[in-house]
């Protein structure tokens, strides 16, 4: 018998598992949405958990503190606006308190969430954006410009918003043939890589309205696909085989004609969808209906994707919400939890994106790029009060713009408020001449009944 030697792939994350909170910890009784559209369902910050939930007559989701545990009382308020199934949410990568909210009613809201939570029912977003002719179904935040959205809808049409004045700044109607199934931005926002229902890979530059790469056939498959981009350029998608067998596959953006790696996964029905932590490269898989999460480690090394372990659970999951590194516990060592150490791991816990954007929207509108602003988080992160919560209520400008534009709109307003008040009281005279003649009519009929005419 003879024995070969084996070389392991080292790796500090070759040892990651799972583990549930304890009950103590967690939320009971939240009503999820049964809607059939395939989105998280839920959104996660430093200081929230938002959750879409059913709702009779419109859509709402749920926000509560993120330290919030026990069952939610079914009168617990909601933000409760739209007038149709609330599809996806997404907070705000720069302001902890605005969370944005797309809808079967073909609009996108934006919302300010108070430091403490709701303390009633909130039906009045900060701005309401509407430029798609269906459902929306899709939102993704610029990760480093200020103030950029974009939706994608059932119309095929991805658009570009600048939510400080509410204006549509990009609109791409032709770029898809077919319903987009996901949209992802790059590491610095320059582009944005998207699947759509034709199986087909883009990367878009919405600014310039091009496609400047595509792949046809990503997955054989029929069922929807997803795409993100990793930190140094690639891109993992996830879909269907022809035989319906679950797939992972990663493409270099300079060469999408044939995939860096390909995974079988298993053959189960419902879509992966991934969720990536540029910090440390590795990619989490969730899965509806599935009662696991399967995590990776993506590196440079062929094979490429390499599978690290998989948490199950005795019960499937309908939705995720994926927290950033700026809420992890790293005193605990969240997240590596096997090295059993008090003190701070530096290896494991990089410099991470924080909440400073890097540009304002009217900059990246303009053309300028950049990485995002890292954040130590040694000894732990702390969550900011809303820093631009000034600037955010006052819409539909940005408080940066000129003074003189919001004194005009008030004019205007003082202006039809006065034509409607001169009109209102012109009615009044007319109504009350037309009860003073209807008065006249009938005293004139009784006398007519009565024989005195």
């Amino acid at each position: 018998m003879s024995f070969r030697r084996g070389v392991v792939r080292q790796s500090k994350f070759r040892h990651v598992f799972a583990q549930a909170w304890k009950a103590e910890h967690c939320i009971d009784d939240v009503r999820v949405s049964r809607v059939t559209w395939d989105s998280p369902l839920c959104a996660v910050n430093p200081k929230f958990i938002a959750v879409i939930v059913e709702a009779g007559g419109g859509g709402a989701f749920l926000v509560v503190p993120i330290s919030k545990s026990g069952r939610i009382d079914q009168s617990f308020s909601t933000v409760c606006g739209h007038l149709a199934p609330v599809l996806d949410i997404q907070w705000c990568p720069h302001d902890d308190n605005i969370i944005a909210s797309a809808s079967e009613d073909n609009t996108v809201k934006v919302w300010q969430i108070p430091d403490g939570g709701l303390t009633g029912p909130m039906t009045e977003p900060l701005v309401t954006l509407e430029g798609h002719s269906k459902r929306v179904g899709i939102l993704a935040w610029h990760p480093t410009a200020f103030n950029i959205l974009l939706t994608a809808g059932c119309d095929n049409v991805m658009c570009v918003w600048d939510v400080g004045t509410g204006e549509l700044v990009y609109q791409l109607s032709d770029a898809h043939p077919d319903l987009i199934y996901s949209v992802c931005w790059n590491r610095d926002g320059s582009v944005v890589c998207t699947v759509s229902k034709d199986k087909a890979l883009r990367v878009i530059d919405p600014r310039r309205g091009t496609v400047l790469k595509v792949r046809e056939k990503v997955h054989d498959g029929t069922r929807p696909m997803r795409a993100v981009f990793l930190s140094d350029g690639k891109i993992l998608t996830t879909g269907f085989s022809r035989m319906s067998e679950r797939q992972m596959a990663l493409w270099d953006m300079n060469d999408l004609s044939e995939p860096m790696a390909m995974q079988e996964m298993d053959t189960s029905n419902g879509v992966l969808m991934p969720f990536y932590d540029p910090d440390t490269n590795m990619v989490y898989l969730c899965g509806k209906g599935d009662c696991t999460i399967r995590y990776f480690e993506v590196t440079d090394e062929s094979p490429y994707v390499h599978f690290l372990n998989l948490y199950s659970s005795k019960e499937p999951q309908r939705g995720a919400g994926y927290l950033s590194k700026r809420g992890v516990d790293v005193n605990k060592c969240e997240i590596a939890r096997f090295y059993k150490s008090d003190l701070f791991q530096g290896d494991l816990y990089p410099d991470t994106a924080g909440p400073e954007p890097s540009l304002l929207a009217e900059e990246w509108i303009a053309g300028q790029d950049a990485p995002p602003l890292l954040v130590s988080l040694s000894g732990g992160y702390a969550a900011p009060a809303s820093k631009h919560r000034d600037t955010l209520r006052g819409r539909p400008k940005l408080a940066s713009q000129d003074p003189g534009d919001g004194a005009d709109r008030m004019k205007k307003e003082d202006d039809v408020l006065n034509e409607l008040l001169a009109e209102m009281k012109a009615l009044r005279v007319v109504v009350l001449a037309q009860s003073q003649r209807i008065e006249l009519l009938e005293r004139q009929l009784a006398r007519i009944e009565d024989g005195d005419v």
